[in-house]
Formats: C-alpha cells, sequence, structure tokens
C-alpha cells in the first residue's frame, strides 16, 4: 500500500482536529520548507525521524545503452534521506 498526500493530509485532520482545508496548507508547508532548504543547500534534521540533505554528483561520461554511443552525464544535485534512529526501530518493531 502507498500512502500519498491526500492520505497524509487526513491523517493530520484526524489527528489534530484541523479542518482538511488547514491540514492541507500545514503539509504543504511542511514539505516546502523542507524544498527550500535543501534549494538553498541546507540539510533539514528532524529528530528520530531522519535528515534530508543535498547529495553532489560530478560530471562524468556514460553510453547510451542502445546506441553504446558516450554520452556527458552533467553535474547534478539529488536530494538524499537518511533515515534516523528511532523511524528505524519503530519501521523494525513493526514487521516482528
Amino acid at each position: 500500500m502507498t500512502v500519498g498526500k491526500s492520505e497524509l493530509i487526513n491523517y493530520v485532520a484526524a489527528e489534530t482536529k484541523l479542518t482538511k482545508v488547514d491540514s492541507q496548507k500545514t503539509v504543504e508547508a511542511v514539505l516546502d520548507g523542507i524544498t527550500e532548504a535543501l534549494k538553498k543547500g541546507e540539510d533539514v534534521r528532524l529528530i528520530g525521524f531522519g535528515s534530508f540533505a543535498v547529495s553532489k554528483s560530478a560530471a562524468r561520461e556514460g553510453r547510451n545503452p542502445r546506441t553504446g554511443e558516450k554520452i556527458k552525464i552533467a553535474a547534478s544535485n539529488r536530494p538524499v534521506f537518511r533515515v534516523g534512529k528511532e523511524l528505524k526501530e519503530a519501521v523494525n518493531k513493526a514487521k516482528k
């Protein structure tokens, strides 16, 4: 099962007794805050949950799998998530 943004909004509304409109604004504000921090190259640390960071990927040479032709792959920034200890433990306890 996959939980999407709308399910997260419904969960926030149920847990906080906020309206769905207010819950949507809250969820979107949190996601926008994380996005803006990552755009600036900053890390976002949520103690017990995990950390969001930007990983830099250097430019490199690759090959087109169809033709075998060499291609240049540009440098890029990738958002990465590192799970926190408490989240990891909670997920592992749930599976037992």
